[in-house]
């Protein structure tokens, strides 16, 4: 099984590695359009802004190539973000596989919850594959200042501020705002999952 993680300008690569490493898996990464095609298993994970990334991925014609794959894809973080219809950081329209938008996180009234999101949330109203075995309000780690929406695409939901989609799922594409490889057992049996679509 050959798994590709897609390596852009945003990618946060090496933690996604060690993960997969964890599991007996080798990651190849790449931004090579033919390995890309070639890969039973494509993870886009991210960590940045959305607008340069985006530009980045269209000047490669990235973004074009992961709309049109057919094996499972699973975006991380930003990557999950990219997935969407439209960010609001720097007014990004994105690649639109999701049919959600991304928003920013308006600080509370009372000022207890700190933004970006940093730390450990759990997520509930699993449904997918991806959460086989994964108990239900499971914690995850997050780091981010924007979320998605909820939408008809939502498959487990958190709360931070307000109730968003901490993962996405459509067809063959996959997507998470938390980090799987940086969330203990849980995570690691997500990307287990994934592996074994």
């Amino acid at each position: 099984m050959k798994t590709v993680i897609i390596k852009y300008n945003a990618g946060n690569i090496r933690s996604v590695l060690f993960a997969l490493e964890r599991l007996g898996v080798e990651g190849v990464v790449t931004d090579d359009p033919e390995e890309i095609r070639a890969a039973d298993k494509v993870i886009f994970p991210g960590v940045g802004e959305a607008s340069s990334a985006m530009r980045y991925l269209k000047e490669r014609k990235l973004d074009q190539l992961i709309t049109s794959l057919e094996q499972p894809v699973l975006g991380i973080c930003l990557g999950m973000q990219l997935m969407c219809k439209y960010s609001e950081e720097n007014d990004t329209p994105c690649m639109g596989i999701f049919d959600v938008d991304v928003k920013k996180f308006t600080s509370p009234v009372d000022n207890l919850l700190k933004i970006p999101q940093i730390g450990w949330n759990n997520i509930t109203g699993l449904y997918s594959t991806m959460f086989e075995h994964v108990p239900e309000n499971s914690y995850m780690y997050f780091v981010h200042s924007y979320y998605a929406a909820l939408g008809a695409d939502t498959v487990a939901t958190a709360n931070y501020v307000i109730n968003y989609s901490a993962a996405l799922q459509k067809d063959n594409f996959y997507a998470v705002q938390f980090h799987p490889e940086k969330s203990a057992t849980e995570g690691a049996k997500i990307l287990e999952n994934f592996l074994k679509l």
